[in-house]
Parts: structure tokens; sequence; C-alpha cells
């Protein structure tokens, strides 16, 4: 018997998706478990922040493919391991269906919300088991998904997300609020309680591995900056190397040094070490490379610093990238004289981040703006950037070695054909009544409901269709709230007209008109696919006019709506259904310290920020 269970594992083919957190103990657990065939993929590289919860990596690791290193080092416990490694993106194409079906088994450590819900449509659609796992600070969760047995990913709606990986807040910034959270950073580096460890500029350590420069990626020398670096052609000329500063000072220590000059620290942030970023040939295979910019271009072209004219100061105006490198100069001058007078009286004292402070608020606003120009983010309000200003959770080593047992635990119970023993599993805050911190219980069963797994999945949509464009409806809806990836949309209402092609170019020239100029009505049905997700389901949208043309409300989890019905008459259901007794809702069961964890662990991996929470957007409101 234990020599057959012993055989099924080492005959078994396994995918790791994630290298990171509970990636690396995820890999060591599996090879001391026995498993023999082992893939690996992520697309990041290592850093110096990574080490000290990541413990296959070493310092002279930095720079390299976290999949690369992570393999080798796990062949090294066991050198009959046969492991293949991908420094590549999950969401790349190469990677589809027929990919996955050659697995027995598929494990996520991922960190972000749409690589998850992709991984979770691909093995649906594969019909391979897929073991669910993350982790938020203290708070961890594992879960079992089989096709017709258990939920999946997208059957329970997702909250706000609150933890982020480090490395996608300091190098690779994908959504504004990775803006907000690496410029709360950079207050506390200049301002605040002083931590060398999360300083927001690039490690320079990591600069020892680069690869070769591209061909735009060339830095000033930034020797007042306290990196000095040169640039010597090889043999050929075709590469450069970049000579390491002997001495790195951090961004406090930079700021004192100069005497918190603004125009000196602009430059610094959003220019020499956007450069820096640049040198990092990897991290822009699969990415758009950012723009730096420099304070002294915007002055001279009389569109930043002090000699911009005063324009609106309305909070809710949404002001030009010039205007915010003025606000940024503004803030700094007043936060360094603040600074300055708290260090008179202790030069332990330091200034704490409120975003109720005016100086302190319009600071990060203007970087987070700032950045999120640089990485071609929209830009937002000063009024919408202090609703989203909250807290990051910390990533604690100790939570993910749990959780990464656990996904070996299920792991086994799939392998050897134990599934009706597979549990949820959830790290709580407090002990149970039974004293338990890991809690378990049965899988739930599909949401039939759900538009990913059920046999007829909807989407009940609410938009402005006066005022929302088609191409705010693909980028905003459909492939940053639903997931999709190749999406394809024909309005059933007008003889399936095509709205929306994954063929490039084809529905271009429509893309700014609205969406009532398109013939898109209140109640009309849609019909979505995603052909690399092999993901077919219905939107069946309404308008409302209280919403402006970037407002939306979803809910993905309603019940079939009768074709029959009038888009009149299934709106007025609608608000019917939603219209919600504060009575019965006070009355409503409390959810479980189950249920409370499994919508805090979103993300892998986090980065410790202040303590406000994130403030839901109404424009991004779910129906309840």
């Amino acid at each position: 018997m234990i020599q057959t269970f012993e055989k099924k594992i080492a005959e078994s083919k396994v995918f790791v998706i994630g290298a990171g957190g509970i990636g690396c103990e995820l890999l060591k657990n599996l090879v001391m478990s026995g498993f023999k065939n082992i893939t690996v993929i992520d697309l990041d590289t290592i850093e110096i922040s990574n080490l000290n919860r990541q413990f296959l990596f070493r310092k002279e690791h930095v720079g390299k493919s976290k999949a690369e290193i992570a393999s080798s080092v796990v062949k090294q416990m066991s050198q009959d391991v046969n492991i293949t490694f991908y420094h590549d993106s999950i969401m790349n194409e190469k990677f589809g269906v027929d990919f996955f079906r050659s697995f027995s088994l598929i494990m996520s450590a991922l960190d972000n919300r749409a690589a998850r819900s992709h991984v979770n449509r691909l093995c649906l659609v594969a019909d391979v088991p897929l073991v669910e796992s993350g982790s938020a600070g203290y708070l961890g969760q594992v879960s079992v998904i089989l096709k017709g047995r258990t939920e999946c990913y997208d059957c329970t709606p997702k909250p706000i997300q609150k933890t982020f990986p480090s490395c996608t807040i300091r190098n690779t910034p994908s959504e504004l609020i990775h803006c907000i959270v690496w410029a709360k950073s950079a207050f506390n580096q200049l301002f605040g309680e002083n931590d060398p460890d999360d300083d927001v500029s690039p490690e320079m350590d990591s600069m020892e591995s680069l690869p070769t420069v591209s061909e735009n990626s060339s830095t000033d020398n930034a020797s007042t900056n306290g990196h000095h670096t040169t640039k010597e052609n090889s043999a050929n000329g075709s590469s450069q190397h970049i000579e390491q500063p002997k001495i790195h000072l951090n961004t406090r220590q930079l700021a004192e040094n100069n005497g918190y000059e603004p125009k000196h620290l602009f430059d610094k942030l959003f220019h020499t070490d956007i450069n820096y970023l640049l040198l990092m040939a990897d991290l822009w295979k699969e990415r758009k490379k950012p723009t730096p910019i420099k304070f002294s271009e915007l002055v001279s072209s009389g569109l930043g610093g002090s000699n911009v004219e005063k324009v609106s100061l309305d909070p809710n105006t949404q002001w030009s990238i010039p205007r915010w490198a003025q606000v940024f100069e503004e803030s700094t001058v007043e936060l360094a004289c603040k600074y300055k007078e708290i260090q008179q009286q202790s030069d332990k004292n330091t200034l704490v981040w409120d975003k109720d402070d005016d100086a302190a608020m319009r600071f990060v606003a203007a970087c987070a703006n700032l950045r999120a120009h640089i990485f071609h983010i929209g830009i937002d309000t000063l009024f919408n950037i202090k609703a989203m200003a909250g807290n990051i959770i910390p990533a604690i080593a100790t939570t993910n070695a749990c959780v990464a047992g656990m996904v070996v635990v299920e792991a086994l119970k799939i392998i050897c054909g134990q599934l009706d023993k597979c549990r949820a599993i959830f790290i709580t805050r407090q002990p149970n009544p039974r004293g338990k911190i890991l809690v378990d219980e049965k899988p739930a069963p599909p949401n039939p409901n759900c538009y990913v797994c059920s046999v007829k999945g909807q989407v009940l949509i609410r938009v402005n269709l006066e005022k929302m464009l088609l191409k705010t409806f693909l980028s905003t809806i459909l492939l940053k709230t639903l997931n999709m990836l190749k999406p394809d949309v024909m309005d059933i209402c007008q003889k399936h007209r095509v709205l929306i092609s994954s063929e490039e170019g084809e529905t271009d020239g429509i893309m700014d008109r609205t969406l009532q100029t398109l013939g898109v009505l209140n109640g009309s049905q849609l019909e979505c696919d995603d052909y690399a997700q092999q993901l077919n389901f219905k939107i069946i949208i309404f308008h409302d006019d209280k919403l402006d043309a970037d407002g939306f409300a979803v809910d993905s989890n309603v019940g079939n709506v009768e074709e029959s019905v009038t888009g009149k008459i299934a709106a007025t259901a609608l608000d019917n259904e939603n219209a919600l007794d504060k009575d019965e809702e006070l009355k409503r069961k409390r959810p479980s310290t189950a249920q409370e964890t499994r919508e805090v662990c979103m993300n892998e991996d986090g980065m410790k920020d202040g303590s406000d929470d994130i403030e839901i957007s109404p424009k991004r409101s779910r129906l309840e």
C-alpha cells in the first residue's frame, strides 16, 4: 500500500505557478515529499527585499530569475527530481489548455487576481485539479478546485485588493493603488519612521547580474544621487557594463545631504531611479517600459515648478502632470520644514502620515500620480486618491510556510484519489472554541449562477449607456473586472453584431463611441467569448443615468433572467431585489471566521504600509 502510494507521487506531474513566498516553501515541500516531476513558472526576478521570507534565495541570486534559482536550489535537495522552469508569464498564450492537460495537478501560489482567475478557467476547461492558495499577514487560505464538485475561484465575489507584492510596488506597478502604496513608502522614507530595508529606490545590489542594457535604457551620471555609473562598450560594442557604487545611500540620506531640495528629489525618484529600472531588461519583456521624467524639462517648457500658473485647486478636479509636479515641490518644502522643526526637539522624532494632513496627502497624491504617469497608468484626483490610500498587510514567512504545507497535504489526497477527503483550510486570527488556528471545512459546491463554471453563466451590469465608451467597457469591465484575456463580444439583440473583436484592429474604429450610439439598449444581451480561456457567458446590461462615464455596478451571482423579460422590467426587478430592508440586514448571520479569512487572502505576498483601510470607490461598487 505504501509502495503504491509512493509510486503515484513519484509518477505524477505537477505544475507550480509562482515561486515567491508560498512558492518557495511549496517547491521545497514537494521535493521532500517525493514528487519527482515538477514544473514551475514565475515571471519575476529576485530582489533583496525577498530574502527575509523566500528562503531558497541568497544575496548572490539578486537580479536573477526566481523560477530558475528556485529550481536549481531544490534540485540540490534531491538529485533525482526532474524539475523544469519557465521565466515567463502564465498569461502567455503558449501556456494554454493543452499545456495544462499534460499535468496531474496544478498548484497556484500567485499574487494577483487576474492571473489566478485565468489559471482557474484553464484548469476547469482542461479538467485538471487545482489547489489554490494565498496569504495576507497572519491569515492564510488553501482551497481545492475540482470541476463539477467544488466552487471555482470565480464563484464568489472578490473584495477590493489590500495586499500587493513588494516587487510589484517597487518595480512594476500596473494599477494606481500600487503607486499610492509606493508614494506612502516614499513619505516614510523621507519624513517618517525610516526603514532602510524598505527603500523605495531600486536595489543597487541587483545591478551585478543585470542582462544587456536595452538601447533606450541609458542613465545619466548620477553621482549626486549617491549612485555612480559608467558605461563601457564590450569588444563588439553590443553590451554595456555598469560599474557598481561602492557606497549606496538610502533615500533619506540623499535627501538630507541635499537639504531636501525638491527638484533634486524629483529627478532622483522619477528620472534616475526609473532609468535604473530600465536596465533590468527581463522586467520589460512582457511589459511596457516606463518613461522617466525630469523636473527641468517641465520647467523649461513652462509647464511645471514655480512658474506654473495657479490653476483650479478643487480636489475633485483632474490636474495635469505639470500641476502635480508643482504640488510635489510645494508639499516637499512644507513637509521638510515640519520635519526639521520636529527634529530640533529630538532626533528620534519623525512625521506620521495622516490622510487628513493636507501637506502629507498632497505629497502622496503627487508622487502617486507622477509615478502612474511614468508607468502609463491613468491618474486620478486628489479626492479619490485620499479615499484609496489604505492599509497594506505585511508578508509573514511563518504564514507562507503553513499555507505551503497544507497545499501539499491536499495535493497528496488528490494524487491518491481521495477527493472526498479534500478540505478548504483557513489560518485564522484567533483560535476557534476548540483551540484551533487552522480551521478546515468541506469545500463548497459550485455556485449555480457563476458566470465561469455554471452551464449557463451570465452577469448583470449597470452602466450609463449614454456616456460609457466602448473602449471603457472593454478595459474597465471585461479586462480588469471580469478578468478576460482575449474577449469577443456580440450584441444578440442586434442579430449578433460584433462590438468587440479579439482580432487586432477589427473594431478599433468604434472604440470611441458610446454604447448607446452602437445600439446597445437597456436590457440588451451581449454574448461574450474568450478563446484564450475557452470561456463563454452572457452579459445583460442595464442603463443607469446616475452613473458617470466610468462608473458601473456588477452582479455576477444572479439567477437566470428570462430572455423574454424586457430590459425595463428586468431593471425594475433588479432594483427591487437589491432594495434590502435594514432590519433584515441586521438579522443576517455574521460571516464565519473562515469566510473572513477567505475574503482577506486575495494575494500571496504583501508589503507593510499605513493603518487606514482602503475605501471602496463609488465607481466600483457592487450590487449587494
